[in-house]
């Protein structure tokens, strides 16, 4: 039985989409989350840092061989072989249309952020232009960490996905 199904048997299932992470402390600690949430981990290459250094699994602590995160080529290869639809997909930038909680909440949804330092690339936002969100931020700080981010969206998302 998966986490998804051992935390949600009959809810959402969730899939959170890292596309070319630079910072291997943020890749552990969404893998972390993922794992306690009991969504799925993708990785899309380039990535910034070896999944073997010890930073990653210590991020990750004890947990990391348990993430078994999935690692992609492309987002291409990703979109391929996981088909996600349209209402299917969520992306997250600072230059999002809409707000975070108006994202949709089908059964299967990707969560899909860009790099730390690079957000995600126009060939990603260009497939699906009408699913870019943002989480509202004080013009206090340029961003907000990547983690965080992840975090507060994959939360929201079963939030929003549960049954009534």
């Amino acid at each position: 039985m998966s986490v998804c199904s051992e935390l949600h048997p009959d809810g959402p299932e969730r899939h959170v989409v890292l596309v070319a992470p630079e910072i291997h402390w943020n890749t552990g600690n969404i893998g972390r989350t993922c794992l306690g949430a009991g969504a799925r981990l993708h990785l899309i290459r380039p990535l910034g840092f070896s999944l073997d250094s010890r930073q990653v699994k210590r991020a990750g602590l004890d947990y990391w061989d348990r993430v078994a995160p999935t690692v992609w080529d492309s987002f291409d290869a990703f979109c391929q072989i996981m088909a996600p639809r349209d209402g299917e997909v969520a992306l997250f930038s600072k230059g999002g249309a809409r707000l975070f909680w108006e994202m949709p909440a089908p059964q299967r949804m990707f969560l899909v952020f860009g790099s730390e330092t690079g957000g995600l690339p126009d060939t990603v936002v260009s497939r699906h232009p009408d699913a870019c969100y943002r989480i509202p931020i004080s013009s206090a700080i340029r961003s907000l960490n990547l983690s965080t981010a992840a975090g507060i969206a994959l939360y929201e998302s079963l939030r929003a996905g549960r049954p009534p």
